[in-house]
């Protein structure tokens, strides 16, 4: 989005300077920023971050405001007449799916969160109304912006550096299967773990996570974790792989579409971002459930079957970052022309 509008100012809630880009360093937090330990621990702040964004003075002084948002950042003030874009990672798990995200809060916090969602369910809603134009990153989440806020929204997918991640040369391909991913309980690494038990490929585990060392403890003999990795590295894995397994349901899936420009096959859930990025039966194989016999027979059924990387690869360039941006140019150049209705 920077690429696309250069000269945007830049707010923010949190953010930590020494982890990011020179390009960003330039965001103006906002009063969270001052709080102790607020950039190593923004989680903790949850319940602040709809003050943080609502006590900014609205933004006047500008054409458009778009916003990047997955909880909060969507409430931002902005004034009469000024038109406002979110792109819209998903509407705030945790006030609309608390049951399935509750797990991420301590048990003894669980009855105080469920109350504090039911109020963010309310505000969340009532802020939807200041946005112009919703953009989703997904049709699946086009849905949820629907069911949530009885809006519509155009799909524009995230970026993917298609120029970086591109098929190999072929040579050592075939060797294993992959996951690509941190090891967290809604990304469903176990799933993938225990899907391989007994089978006679290899698994290579990329990423880091809570479960790790649980992971590591039951996983069978074919299964290899690998920590984080380096961009060279990760495309010289996806490039390797007979597939990525990803059994998760993703608002959209990066890497699912990561391996699908490197010219890998993906076996991936029938949901989420997986139904915009996966052609079954020509890029990859999608579950009806995440369930492990199903899995597994979906990683047999793709070692068996043979996939055109230069194919998977071109159907892969609907992603590409100059698509991206043009797409929010014009969708931000059409509320500008609109603003006087």
């Amino acid at each position: 989005m920077l690429l696309a509008f250069p000269d945007a100012r830049l707010l923010t809630s949190v953010f930590d300077p020494a982890a990011l880009p020179a390009s960003f360093r330039r965001a103006e937090p906002s009063l969270l920023q001052r709080v102790p330990g607020a950039t190593a621990h923004h989680e903790w702040l949850l319940p602040l971050m709809p003050a943080s964004w609502r006590v900014r003075r609205p933004l006047a002084e500008a054409d458009v405001v778009v916003s990047s948002s997955h909880a909060c950042a969507k409430a931002v003030r902005v004034a009469p007449g000024i038109p406002h874009v979110s792109y819209c990672h998903t509407p705030m798990r945790y006030a609309w799916d608390f049951d399935a995200e509750s797990t991420r809060f301590p048990a003894k916090l669980r009855p105080f969160a469920a109350a504090l969602m039911r109020w963010f369910r309310h505000w969340d809603r009532a802020t939807a109304t200041s946005v112009t134009q919703f953009v989703a990153n997904s049709r699946a989440v086009a849905q949820r912006i629907g069911r949530a806020y009885g809006r519509d929204a155009i799909v524009v997918h995230p970026p993917v550096d298609t120029r970086f991640f591109t098929p190999g040369d072929g040579e050592g391909e075939g060797e294993y299967f992959l996951y690509v991913g941190r090891l967290v309980g809604y990304k469903r690494p176990e799933l993938v773990c225990a899907a391989f038990a007994g089978l006679p490929y290899r698994l290579l585990v990329v990423g880091e996570g809570a479960l790790g060392d649980s992971l590591r403890a039951r996983a069978s003999p074919n299964v290899t974790f690998l920590g984080k990795v380096e961009r060279p590295e990760l495309r010289r894995l996806y490039r390797g792989a007979r597939a990525l397994v990803f059994p998760a349901e993703e608002d959209f899936g990066i890497a699912m579409a990561e391996a699908q420009a490197c010219g890998t096959p993906v076996v991936g859930l029938r949901a989420g971002g997986a139904l915009d990025i996966v052609d079954e039966g020509s890029t990859g194989t999608l579950i009806d459930a995440p369930d492990i016999a199903l899995l597994r027979d979906a990683v047999m059924a793709t070692a068996g079957q043979q996939f055109d990387a230069s194919e998977i690869s071109a159907r892969a360039q609907r992603f590409a970052p100059e698509r991206f941006r043009l797409a929010m140019a014009e969708i931000v150049a059409d509320v500008v022309a609109r603003r006087g209705e």
